[in-house]
């Protein structure tokens, strides 16, 4: 699902991510995690979560129980740990961008570990050696840097988000160390291990996702407040996320749409 942004050269990708560096040491101090609902653009947002619920019961729903059916346990395992160690990269600059070096260090670590005695991250090794993992992304950084929530939007194909975290999305995007550094072949691979990864996650807990979007008297309000309350959540305790190094924190805002 990703976005196609390769046409961006690597001089305004430098220059981008210098102004944001600027932009940060000029805030003055992480942004209140917010409260309330905030979502003028609602009518919009409900078209868009009715055409995401039909991707999901048409294409995603479906695809990811033949994935769990049909792919065996420890190759499913293999894919998300590989996914994951894929995501440490961007993780580690955005430790980095909100000075959480500590974090930064532990997820070098991880990425380390993993990279050299995990079969190139098939194996989650860091996890086994009980080293923490500190997820995170640009949102949180723009989080950290003082930047306000905005409204509340559901993005097409991605799901619940707010515009801060929108921006954070296009940013990871843009900017992910992966698809920068690999040859197009390759980033094509990594996206490709991500999807089978989602899909697992999706069919993992789908009993949870299954509920919220065809069981709940109003599905949109039921994301709209899961996503808020858990994302809230997360920026409010700082450093990670509250997902990190917990297996069973599950946000089925954050899996139900690809």
């Amino acid at each position: 699902m990703g976005l196609n942004i390769s046409f961006i050269s690597g001089q305004k990708l430098r220059r981008s991510l210098a102004l944001l560096a600027v932009a940060g040491l000029a805030a003055c101090g992480a942004a209140p995690s917010g409260d309330g609902i905030n979502d003028p653009f609602e009518p919009t947002n409900r078209t868009i979560h009715a055409f995401n619920k039909g991707v999901d019961r048409a294409l995603v729903g479906p695809a990811s129980r033949g994935f769990g059916g049909g792919v065996p346990e420890p190759v499913k395992r293999a894919i998300g740990n590989v996914a994951d160690t894929l995501d440490l990269p961007g993780d580690i600059v955005n430790n980095l961008l909100q000075l959480r070096l500590v974090a930064a260090a532990e997820n070098s670590l991880r990425l380390a570990t993993n990279l050299t005695f995990g079969l190139g991250g098939t194996i989650d090794i860091a996890s086994e050696l009980g080293l923490p993992e500190n997820p995170t992304d640009f949102g949180e950084t723009l989080h950290v840097w003082g930047a306000g929530e905005g409204p509340y939007v559901e993005l097409p194909l991605a799901g619940p988000s707010t515009v801060r975290d929108t921006v954070g999305t296009v940013v990871d995007v843009a900017l992910n160390p992966v698809r920068l550094a690999l040859p197009d072949k390759e980033a094509n691979a990594a996206a490709i291990v991500r999807l089978f990864s989602r899909l697992g996650d999706r069919d993992r807990f789908s009993d949870t996702i299954d509920s919220l979007l065809y069981e709940s008297a109003d599905s949109y309000a039921q994301a709209r407040l899961l996503y808020l309350q858990n994302r809230r959540f997360e920026l409010g305790k700082g450093g990670g996320g509250a997902a990190a190094g917990d297996d069973d924190f599950i946000d089925p805002t954050r899996i139900y749409a690809q």
